[in-house]
């Protein structure tokens, strides 16, 4: 946070900022804002709550729809070519990597693309090179002799962290047991304030990074963080100066505050574009950007130059761009994160620390997107709900829904109390200060997987070799739950503490090699630090609990003397159907394992936090496990985040979402995420009746504490007949873990778990 002494900031500002900043500024609340950085407060003073409904909102306009059809041909394109369009393999994509690129020059209102023509992907081998040549081969392409003669002699995050790796990490991560580490590709989950650039201009952040790197050399100590420190702005300012040469090459000065709504989102996008150049990590979001943005919209409305469909135009030309955001995957990644998504995602609305709600017209026109543009899975919108927003915005957003399953939800009533009213998602479900905290962002480990070591004796189920320490090997006799529970903390302990460890070592070894420098640019010097942890098989560890508690079973060996298969004898109640016997051993060790996290200390002082969310990894955890006490067969998918197995959460949808609202959100500050299905008829016989239900179900659901939901309304039928024949529902979209997909762009496989996951027809 930066505490500049007003006499401090006259001194400095006074002549070459302020007075210049005067029509930048005009007809703006003065405030704190003002003398320190301080987007909130600058929100806070000028946002125009809107309380009314949808019915001022703008179809697309003619270029917008021009310029919309010439995406929707590249996307065709894309697809035919099999899900990647072409790849610059001359060129190491950075800031400067390419000229000017454009949709349609002419026509664009928002500039700027990753590479020089839309959908072009470029290749970033700073976090590994071997990935990002495995990533061209898979698509018929060759890295250049050019990059890899500049690679040579260059150590890779990838290179680096596998050099620290212990021998333990690296059977872990082979196993299974650790998966989705972001080692061996950029980490990805940080949100840079990009608001910031729009409301005070490059040159005052960064004469702001300069003091600040003057004090941090000034201490009395000049201690390992504070060199380190020193070293990062350093880096933040190199990339500040290069922001303003990209912006000045499409022709901006970005240099000063932005004078206009226009020049609010372009300064706004080219610092997300200068990001997304920069670095190629998953789910760098771009924040809470849509109620600032309003502030703009609504003073040049008032001032004559600007009308709803002009706004409307340039909300939807963003959100294009936004659209377009490509990044170079290998077959692997998307095997673990089907879709080919980024995550591009955008939080909206939600309700201030004064009580206020913070809903304006530009809430209502992002959502608007999803009908003049079409169904997307990008950006990942995010509704920040709270039963005190407008009931017209609450309507509004399930009408959505409804007819696009493209947003999801999240609990704003419980994310405010830990992170204030300005902050935003990142991902699916990771909330973070806009501006004021970063994420070491860790994928997840497999609680299921643990269960089968801890009955194995710390040997792994599909290769027999010893990962974890070795223990008492459980032999072929009817389970004791007791001393099962027991053995299970013992090796989640374990686990706890090598998660903790291995993600020291990547973090280390990113910020050395392939730091996110202009991303971190826009954070305040002195960031708070989170780090990420995340599980998997919440749902299959818990129902094993169950069964080994409420029925008999007995483990099942092969000529290796491994736990392979379970003997199960009698009924045993099963998490999502609001029974307590189940539901509570579920999260009695999601919070026993979140303690054992923060038991080892985190990279850089970060603090622990969890996550239950697979993405759309729960297929590939279920690949790597072995048959499971609950009855699950060896290789079966696992649910998707913290949602009950499939077809076993029976009591209808309000027993399966009370089942996972008594998951603690304290212990999960990383996120809960619930993916849910409904058939339309369950909700209503008609609309009206349709979006009473779903707001008044949504309302229920959050005032429990609940924390995410994913809402798909629509019938397994119409998924499988997407399967058999994807030009029947080509822009078909659904929500899948935490973010939203194509349908059509899901493997075959992936679409089967998805079609067999529960579709409830009654509430």
């Amino acid at each position: 946070m930066y505490h500049f002494r007003k006499k401090e900031l006259i001194y400095i500002f006074q002549k070459d900022f302020k007075v210049k900043f005067m029509d930048a500024w005009r007809g703006f609340r003065e405030g704190v804002w003002c003398d320190r950085i301080n987007v909130s407060n600058f929100i806070k003073l000028n946002l125009t709550q809107y309380n009314g409904d949808s019915s001022f909102l703008a179809p697309p306009t003619v270029r917008t729809d021009i310029v919309n059809k010439r995406v929707k041909e590249l996307l065709i394109e894309e697809n035919e070519k099999g899900g990647v369009l072409s790849i610059d393999t001359d060129e190491v994509i950075t800031v400067f990597s390419h000229k000017p690129g454009y949709v349609d020059k002419e026509r664009d209102l928002i500039v700027g693309l990753q590479t020089d023509e839309p959908l072009k992907r470029g290749v970033s081998p700073f976090a590994g090179f071997r990935n990002a040549e495995q990533a061209c081969e898979a698509y018929g392409y060759e890295i250049s002799d050019k990059i890899k003669d500049e690679f040579k002699y260059r150590t890779t995050h990838n290179t680096a962290v596998f050099k620290a790796y212990t021998d333990t990490m690296k059977k872990a991560r082979h196993a299974g047991i650790l998966t989705g580490l972001p080692d061996a590709y950029a980490r990805g989950r940080i949100i840079g304030d990009y608001r910031r650039i729009a409301l005070y201009g490059m040159d005052y952040l960064i004469e702001q990074k300069k003091y600040d790197k003057k004090m941090l050399g000034e201490r009395e100590v000049l201690d390992e963080e504070t060199i380190h420190l020193i070293e990062d702005v350093a880096k933040q300012l190199d990339f500040m100066y290069d922001l303003k040469d990209l912006a000045q090459r499409y022709g901006y000065d970005i240099s000063k505050p932005a004078t206009n709504a226009r020049e609010a989102v372009q300064w706004l996008y080219f610092g997300y574009l200068g990001a997304i150049k920069e670095q190629n990590g998953a789910a760098n979001s771009i924040g809470r950007i849509a109620e600032f943005l309003d502030i703009y919209f609504e003073r040049d409305i008032r001032e004559g130059v600007l009308d709803e469909s002009g706004a409307q135009e340039l909300i939807d030309d963003l959100v294009i761009k936004l659209r377009l955001v490509r990044h170079l995957r290998t077959p692997e990644y998307n095997e673990l994160f089907a879709g080919d998504p980024v995550w591009v995602t955008l939080s909206l609305a939600g309700i201030s620390s004064e009580g206020r709600s913070m809903c304006s017209k530009t809430s209502f026109r992002v959502l608007q997107t999803l009908y003049n543009l079409g169904p997307s899975a990008e950006p990942n919108i995010t509704v920040l709900w709270s039963e005190h927003l407008p009931q017209g915005f609450k309507d509004f957003c399930a009408k959505v829904s409804i007819d696009t399953d493209s947003i999801q939800y999240e609990n704003d009533d419980v994310m405010r109390r830990m992170y204030g009213d300005d902050y935003a998602i990142a991902c699916c479900v990771s909330a973070m200060k806009m501006g004021k905290q970063m994420q070491f962002f860790g994928a997840r480990c497999n609680l299921a997987k643990v269960l089968l070591m801890a009955l194995n004796g710390g040997k792994d189920e599909i290769e027999a070799g010893q990962v974890a320490p070795e223990g008492k090997a459980f032999d072929e006799e009817v389970l004791d739950y007791e001393e099962v529970v027991t053995a299970y903390k013992k090796y989640l302990s374990w686990m706890a503490r090598l998660y903790v460890n291995t993600m020291n070592i990547i973090h280390y070894m990113h910020d050395k090699y392939a730091y996110e420098r202009l991303m971190m640019s826009l954070h305040d010097t002195d960031v708070e630090r989170l780090m990420a942890f995340g599980v998997s098989g919440m749902s299959v560890a818990t129902d094993s609990l169950s069964a080994i508690k409420y029925a008999k079973v007995t483990p099942i060996k092969d000529d290796r003397g491994v736990i392979t298969d379970f003997k199960v004898e009698g009924d045993f109640p099963k998490y999502g159907n609001d029974d307590d016997r189940v539901d509570l051993l579920g999260k009695e060790i999601i919070e026993f394992f979140y303690k054992e996290l923060c038991k080892t200390p985190a990279y850089r002082g970060a603090k622990h936090t969890l996550s239950i969310l697979t993405i759309t990894s729960n297929v590939m955890y279920g690949k790597k496990t072995g048959s499971t006490p609950d009855g699950r067969k060896a290789g079966e998918p696992f649910a998707p985040g913290a949602n009950p197995m499939h077809g076993r959460d029976s009591q209808g949808a309000l027993a399966s979402l009370n089942s996972v609202a008594k998951l603690d959100y304290a212990c999960c500050q990383d996120g809960i995420s619930n993916t849910f299905s409904i058939t339309p008829e369950a909700l209503g016989s008609d609309d009206d009746n349709s979006i009473l239900h779903l707001t008044t179900m949504l309302d229920g659901y959050f005032a429990q504490d609940a924390h995410h939901l994913n809402v798909n309304v629509l019938n397994r039928e119409k998924l499988i007949a997407a399967m058999n024949d994807p030009t029947l529902y080509p822009s078909l979209t659904i929500r899948v873990s935490g973010y939203a997909v194509n349908f059509n762009k899901l493997t075959r496989e992936k679409q089967e778990e998805v079609i067999s996951r529960t579709f409830h027809q009654a509430m």
